[in-house]
């Protein structure tokens, strides 16, 4: 079977591989993989970031993915052939202190699908069955392939921030992680506003006011005047940084209000600051990573009572037999959620 794998340390250099279709072993299942979505993780191999050094090359990348069981291996209790699941993509070791206390997103021995070990952009994966997740019988399967960045939305407002009724919420960076976070705060009873950058201002944003919030431009609007207009110049309650750069978090300080909240989610990198300001205004600074089990069940329910638009949210204009156009295009701006329907590798 074919796989699209990163071949070489530097940008670009995705190329079709051959792979033996697998064989699930004890305890793992089969699983024939439907549509699989494209991650800011997934660009960041594409460019290949410092992140991704660790990787042993070739890999078949992609970790957002919906599929159905086809094989069972020996010792298979909890999945049959035929169920339809997604994959828990970062792998505790199950032996480690956090994941004995229940902290298995921040495992210190974790793997990553399509990061440690081949992932979704090909037809079949062996998953262990603990790291698979059913899919709702109400829940399409196109959709359910975004379950997963969907759960760290989920986390990021549900579990680790105090967004509640009447909240005034920014999110900053309107790519994927960003316009979840911004539909599951709304869902919290948030009043939502997310910025972006000029090349946002095509796809992202616009992307953003169909699925119904306020959107600033930073690059073209007078953001000092429109915290004055949403916060009656308080500052938000809650700020969720999402952009991935460095500038995201010293924003962030700009925008928050004396005893809010920043959220960061996205993994900037180095950035340089003065904390004292922070500290005299008490603001909570709380991080974000990854998503676990009851965060994949909050995302399903998001997705199946609408709080999640997977309609207009989802981006299907791209062949995975042409994916340097769609990784050249998200890195442009001009798409936020492809997914590939994989069968297309057949």
């Amino acid at each position: 079977m074919r796989g699209l794998a990163k071949v070489e340390r530097s940008s670009g250099a995705m190329e079709f591989v051959e792979r033996q279709k697998p064989e699930p072993g004890a305890g793992e299942v089969l699983v024939e993989v439907d549509y699989a979505g494209l991650c800011g993780s997934d660009a960041g191999i594409y460019e290949f970031e410092s992140a991704f050094e660790r990787m042993e090359l070739p890999t078949v990348i992609g970790h957002e993915y919906a599929g159905r069981v086809v094989e069972v291996g020996d010792g298979v209790t909890e999945f049959g052939v035929g169920d339809r699941v997604v994959e828990r993509p970062i792998r505790g070791c199950g032996e480690c202190y956090q994941c004995r206390i229940g902290e298995e997103n921040v495992c210190q021995d974790a793997v990553i699908t399509g990061v440690d070990h081949d992932g979704a952009y090909e037809r079949f994966i062996a998953v262990p069955e603990r790291a698979l997740h059913p899919i709702p019988d109400d829940v399409e399967q196109r959709h359910a392939a975004v379950a997963e960045p969907t759960s760290i939305a989920a986390r990021a407002v549900i579990e680790n921030s105090r967004v509640g009724a009447g909240d005034r919420v920014l999110v900053e960076g309107p790519g994927p992680i960003g316009l979840l976070t911004a539909q599951v705060a709304a869902a919290q009873g948030g009043t939502v506003v997310v910025s972006g950058v000029g090349q946002d201002a095509d796809y992202r944003l616009p992307l953003a006011e169909e699925l119904g919030f306020e959107t600033v431009n930073v690059a073209d609007d007078d953001t000092e005047a429109r915290r004055e207009r949403h916060t009656d110049g308080v500052g938000y309650d809650v700020v969720f940084d999402t952009t991935g750069h460095p500038s995201g978090l010293t924003t962030a300080v700009d925008e928050v209000r004396k005893g809010g909240q920043i959220v960061l989610v996205g993994q900037t990198g180095e950035t340089s600051m003065p904390y004292s300001p922070l500290v005299r205004a008490e603001i909570d600074l709380q991080c974000s990573y990854a998503s676990m089990y009851e965060d994949f069940e909050r995302s399903f329910r998001l997705i199946r009572d609408g709080d999640v638009d997977c309609e207009t949210f989802v981006d299907t204009r791209f062949s995975l037999l042409e994916a340097d156009e769609a990784f050249e295009t998200f890195i442009e701006g001009g798409t936020c959620k492809p997914v590939f329907d994989i069968s297309e590798l057949a």
